[in-house]
């Protein structure tokens, strides 16, 4: 039958940093746990839009315990404070959701040298997760996609200066997210920490996320392609947020990869996703992506 958000058990007591919590499937997954009684912490960019979606969660949840968190993936310096502020503001984390990301953008660099969306998607989380670990009590949440499973990565242009395609380098962001899952389970494990990592995918969730690359490239054509795609074949982001609850509340192994279970994980309930690709599983992929990304980063994890 597949899981839903209405089988997400009372999260009293419980605390969860949400990146890119302000409006799609992130906040989707908010508005959930918040009405499960759980602290909820939205980790964005943007304040005045954070505020506008912390007022709406408190709609839903009025006891709920609410927050925002300034972060800018696309900025080293930003994950860093925003990183120390919160081991400043909070006792524990006991689930982290990297749940924000880009999708297909016109060639654009981060603050620091980065193609955009590895940047964002993969080694601003990859620091940012870093330097939260101490206060992850429970598991870390790798929102990835079924693009990954066309993903290939290009070590020798990370950053796709030869050559760019924004799909390609989009691809290869998310098949990052789930070297980056893996390699973090082995390490933790040969760590002997009980810490979990988990990854998930949403399907094809009608958000924001589709339309932001055709308005920064200006292409009415391509906008209005995403939008008929968002009406006529995806859920709504109220179902995209299933696998993530899943992920972040389920009883489930560290390692796992959820998603959909419906129309080739289009849509549907959440379930154990079997659609892992053979290049996500490289151990020696993945080991030299978390080297690169500890160089890039500056950012060295201790499992200690």
């Amino acid at each position: 039958m597949g899981w839903t958000a209405a089988q997400t058990p009372d999260q009293h007591g419980r605390t969860f940093l949400i990146t890119g919590g302000n409006s799609g499937i992130g906040f989707e997954a908010a508005r959930v746990l918040a009405e499960h009684s759980a602290e909820v912490i939205l980790a964005c960019r943007s304040a005045d839009k954070a505020q506008q979606a912390l007022e709406t969660l408190r709609k839903y949840a009025p006891a709920a315990r609410t927050s925002f968190l300034q972060l800018d993936l696309a900025d080293l310096s930003s994950i860093k404070r925003a990183a120390q502020e919160a081991k400043e503001r909070f006792k524990k984390i006991d689930v982290l959701i990297n749940n924000a990301g880009v999708m297909a953008l016109p060639y654009t660099k981060t603050r620091d040298g980065f193609e955009m969306q590895i940047g964002t998607n993969h080694f601003g989380h990859f620091a940012f997760t870093g330097q939260m670990l101490p206060l992850v009590k429970d598991r870390i949440v790798n929102v990835s996609s079924a693009v990954h499973l066309r993903g290939k990565m290009n070590f020798d242009d990370l950053m796709r200066e030869k050559s760019y395609n924004k799909w390609e380098a989009y691809f290869q962001s998310k098949l990052a997210n789930m070297l980056f899952t893996f390699e973090l389970d082995r390490r933790l494990k040969a760590a002997n920490k009980s810490l979990k990592v988990l990854a998930c995918h949403p399907g094809y969730a009608a958000t924001n996320l589709q339309t932001v690359g055709p308005i920064m490239e200006k292409s009415r054509f391509s906008k209005g392609l995403m939008e008929f795609g968002n009406s006529i074949l995806a859920q709504d982001a109220v179902q995209g947020a299933w696998p993530t609850l899943y992920a972040a509340v389920g009883d489930l192994p560290s390692g796992t990869y959820t998603g959909p279970s419906k129309m080739l994980e289009l849509r549907g309930p959440a379930h154990i996703s079997p659609k892992v690709a053979k290049a996500a599983r490289s151990e020696e992929d993945a080991a030299r992506l978390w080297q690169v990304s500890e160089e890039l980063t500056g950012i060295t994890y201790k499992f200690d």
